[in-house]
């Protein structure tokens, strides 16, 4: 007995050491050393026994039981026990109920106060990574800060003080760089489980980065005084944000400029020199589109809402100044405002409309036969990077899913049929043999 509360001792203090250290829950350690008895009592005792180890709160002991089931007639000794020895040790227990009959604590006796601790941190090791995942979930959607710990090929390691996270190269700036110990903030994107535990996913490209980042540096967008109804961005290039106000009083835009452009240009330093346009917001597009357009002046706005389309026409002085290098400009109106939108120059109104999502990102016509690809999944897989309906087809699957931001089963049936395509276009290279 002396030897036993000795090792109960010995115990308490373990979970004391190790939860103070891995700041756990005093529960899931009882629950480890319970499972740690468990398993030394299976191994002593092999196979068969049903057993299970209990804290008791009151004497300070981890006590361990062989647990039998109340039969009237015993076929397996090792997990039950009759009726009648039941009463005898139990007058109150009832046919068909588990008894509890103490067990031998000396299987976990000679293990040292060493070793107990060995056995506690392999199994919290589990715990502590459920710990990681449930915090960084709940910040899913948060910006941190963090500091470079690695930097590879298509990823930065980032350390977040308790925790590590990663940076994808695809959710970098295009012309960023990072160095070993730099500080790196960024927006967590996503959070979660894998088989070695938590992975923090992180951003610094997509729209809801900036978002938040105007959400720290405004105040009266903090408060809610200031909406912001839209983004759009090209990362490290330009982006565009549409922002609302709801007090008259205030000026959305001046608010998010701030003093002398004191605001918006400290999230353009953390953005590595992103251009960024505020456009004051307005859920008629006929008022919107020529406001996102500005400085470039808009002559003529017509709106068609049954093909959710806005046609504009510019001077043809600003023409180039309206779409941006590269359709640049539109592309970002589209994306910002959700309306396909069609730019044209004073005299160009009689021809042939110049098309956002057509015209401007060079879709191949052999993507627009592969079923369930327009023009708007077209764009997106140029912007991927495709350039043939080979490379579609023998794409990861992966990609495209990230492309396109779809659900796998529609990235796959877009990937047979490109597959189909590739497959009827290849050349015949040999003809049936004749008999």
């Amino acid at each position: 007995m002396g030897e036993e509360k000795k090792m109960n001792r010995e115990l308490i203090q373990v979970l004391e050491q190790v939860g103070k250290e891995k700041g756990l829950p005093i529960h899931v350690l009882i629950e480890a050393v319970e499972a740690a008895i468990e398993s030394a009592a299976r191994k002593k005792f092999n196979s068969g026994y049903n057993f299970k180890a209990e804290y008791n709160s009151k004497s300070g002991q981890v006590e361990l039981f062989l647990i039998k089931k109340v039969v009237k007639e015993v076929t397996n000794p090792k997990l039950e026990i009759s009726e009648e020895e039941a009463r005898k040790l139990s007058p109150n227990v009832q046919l068909g109920e588990d008894l509890k009959l103490p067990g031998d604590m000396t299987v976990f006796g000679r293990i040292s106060a060493q070793k107990a601790k060995q056995i506690i941190i392999q199994k919290v090791k589990e715990a502590e990574k459920q710990k990681i995942y449930n915090l960084y979930k709940a910040r899913e959607g948060e910006v941190v800060l963090g500091t470079v710990y690695q930097v590879e090929a298509n990823l930065i390691v980032v350390d977040l003080g308790n925790t590590e996270a990663i940076l994808p190269k695809k959710e970098q700036l295009p012309k960023e760089f990072y160095r070993r110990g730099e500080k790196l903030r960024a927006y967590i994107l996503e959070v979660r489980m894998t088989s070695k535990g938590p992975q923090i996913i992180l951003s610094r490209a997509c729209p809801e980065f900036l978002t938040k980042l105007f959400e720290i540096e405004v105040p009266e967008i903090a408060e809610g005084i200031v909406q912001i109804k839209g983004v759009a961005r090209e990362p490290g290039v330009r982006a565009k944000i549409g922002v609302l106000s709801l007090d008259r009083n205030v000026d959305p835009i001046g608010a998010c400029v701030g003093l002398r452009g004191s605001r918006v240009q400290s999230i353009v330093r953390e953005l590595r020199g992103e251009k960024i346009d505020i456009i004051e917001w307005s859920d008629d597009p006929a008022i919107l589109i020529p406001r996102a357009l500005s400085p470039a002046k808009a002559l003529h706005t017509s709106v068609n809402a049954e093909e959710h389309s806005v046609e504009v026409v510019v001077p043809d002085d600003q023409f180039a100044m309206a779409i941006g290098k590269k359709w640049q400009n539109t592309k970002l109106i589209t994306r910002l405002t959700g309306w396909k939108v069609t730019v044209k120059s004073e005299s160009e109104k009689k021809d042939k409309p110049r098309e956002v999502l057509e015209d401007e990102f060079e879709v191949p016509k052999d993507f627009l036969q592969i079923p369930g690809v327009n023009a708007r999944i077209g764009q997106q897989l140029v912007e991927a990077g495709f350039s043939s309906l080979q490379e579609i087809a023998q794409s990861p699957l992966e990609k495209l899913v990230d492309a396109l931001n779809v659900e796998e089963m529609t990235a796959e049936k877009i990937q047979q049929g490109a597959q189909e395509l590739v497959k009827t276009s290849e050349p015949t290279d040999s003809q049936p043999s004749e008999p």
